[in-house]
């Protein structure tokens, strides 16, 4: 059931060694604004389109200090994070329990951060030192034996010493509740390995991109995670949502703030825009094509669970129900098809596999390469052509496909192609929008199509000759 680092410490496997590929999905309001009917559509939902993590707070962040879950249950005895209320955590065990028979990981947040930094939000602050490694004890305890990713932090770069203090505590009470069995993370609004990279609490590096500007270069802060040391996975694990406001906060006033319906309006004359499903696969393949670990979704209406007859803290158009059918929900499925077809974590970063210029800005092409040469990945964003080194490939011949992000499928070219000179290929369809993930085997590996079939892994023998 842990979860644990791969041997070159890039990417997680499970307890046998089978590669896991971390596809989360932001739900930030689950444990506090779901009832258990509401829980399972949601997380059958997530199961059944390929998400494998589900990021969710215990403390959450719409005043889930003081308003009650769907049951009338708050978390804390007059707000002491040392006096759980047990009602309240039985619903949180439920949804844990639910996930894991549905084979998903819980990246499970102990609090949002306005609890420990109200920089903005409801609050109030509630942690010290003292407090906060008793309530990551008890945490630790609780969901010791439950398949849990610890992520502390939620959306603060730390400000203070006191608040460094605070987290290291409550990440120290955490790793002694569950006796280590569990991987640990922070999520910040920027970095993690800014404050925590060489600390040994803090197992994998999760960044975020946020919500700021259309092309944003994610993979800037993947490929700089990358090169620290001692090596550690990183990921995005808060980039752009499906359907939210552009620079949400330049429309979300306080004075807005919880106004629901008058913001939406206000949002029709918006001028920035909302993004769309091209973003969220532009900044999961971005990321992952850099050396991510894995790749978080969001979507505006799921992460609050919003639904018309509730307030929206950033503005919502649909209900957390329909949004969950979104075009990037179901295309992040796609992405993690793609990588299981084939043995990734034996994927690196690899510029030189690209002979033609690097593109910049929104048509920036990255490319990997498996360390043994069986294959090879370029992506390029807006459907440039690309000349690729197929030296890079080890045998003396390669099979070529182009894989589709938005519908998961593969399209062979004809014929194999020698791999002593470079060799140039044009996507099916440019522009933006118009993404494609060029995909090149050693031919004798014998792959199935891209994304088609999960590869059978194993550490000693690919399939194809030495």
């Amino acid at each position: 059931m842990p979860l644990h680092l791969s041997q070159n410490r890039r990417y997680f496997v499970q307890s046998d060694g089978t590669p896991f590929f971390y596809l989360g999905d932001t739900a930030w309001e689950l444990f506090h604004r779901l009832d258990r009917n509401a829980a399972k559509v949601y997380l059958e939902n997530r199961a059944a389109k390929g998400f494998t993590v589900i990021q969710a707070v215990v403390l959450a962040e719409l005043d889930g200090l003081n308003t009650p879950n769907p049951y009338g249950h708050t978390p804390l005895q007059d707000n002491d994070p040392t006096r759980p209320q047990a009602a309240y955590f039985q619903h949180v065990d439920y949804i844990v329990d639910l996930a894991a028979q549905l084979g998903l990981y819980i990246g499970l947040l102990p609090t949002w951060g306005d609890k420990v930094d109200r920089k903005w939000g409801i609050g109030p602050e509630i942690f010290t030192p003292e407090n906060a490694r008793i309530y990551g004890e008890f945490l630790g305890r609780r969901y010791r034996n439950r398949p849990i990713i610890w992520i502390v932090g939620g959306d603060r770069d730390p400000a203070t010493e006191q608040q460094l203090v605070i987290w290291r505590a409550m990440a120290a009470g955490l790793r002694q509740g569950d006796e280590g069995q569990h991987l640990m993370t922070f999520h910040s609004q920027s970095n993690s390995a800014t404050w925590f990279h060489q600390e040994d609490w803090l197992d994998f590096n999760l960044f975020q991109s946020g919500h700021a500007a259309k092309d944003f270069p994610n993979h800037q802060t993947t490929a700089h995670n990358y090169q620290l040391f001692p090596v550690k996975p990183t990921l995005d694990g808060e980039p752009r949502y499906e359907d939210i406001p552009v620079r949400f906060w330049e429309i979300d006033q306080p004075s807005n703030r919880w106004q629901g319906l008058p913001i939406v309006k206000q949002l029709a004359q918006y001028q920035r825009g909302v993004f769309d499903a091209y973003d969220v696969r532009q900044a999961a393949y971005w990321s992952l094509m850099a050396g991510a670990a894995g790749h978080t979704y969001g979507n505006n209406s799921v992460w609050q669970m919003w639904q018309p007859d509730r307030p929206s803290f950033v503005p919502a158009q649909i209900a957390w129900q329909e949004a969950l059918d979104r075009p990037g929900a179901v295309q992040m499925g796609y992405v993690r098809r793609l990588f299981e077809s084939r043995p990734f974590t034996r994927l690196v970063p690899d510029a030189a596999v690209l002979m033609s210029p690097t593109e910049i800005g929104a048509a920036y092409t990255n490319a990997m390469r498996a360390e043994d040469g069986s294959f090879l990945w370029v992506y390029t964003p807006m459907g440039n052509p690309v000349t690729v080194n197929l030296q890079a490939i080890a045998g003396n011949l390669a099979t070529v496909h182009w894989y589709n992000p938005r519908t998961g499928e593969a399209q062979r070219i004809d014929g194999q192609f020698g791999t002593i000179a470079p060799q140039g290929f044009v996507p099916p369809s440019q522009g933006r929008g118009n993404d494609w993930v060029l995909v090149v085997d050693r031919t004798d590996c014998h792959f199935p199509p891209p994304g088609q079939a999960r590869y059978e892994f194993s550490d000693s023998s690919p399939n194809c000759e030495r």
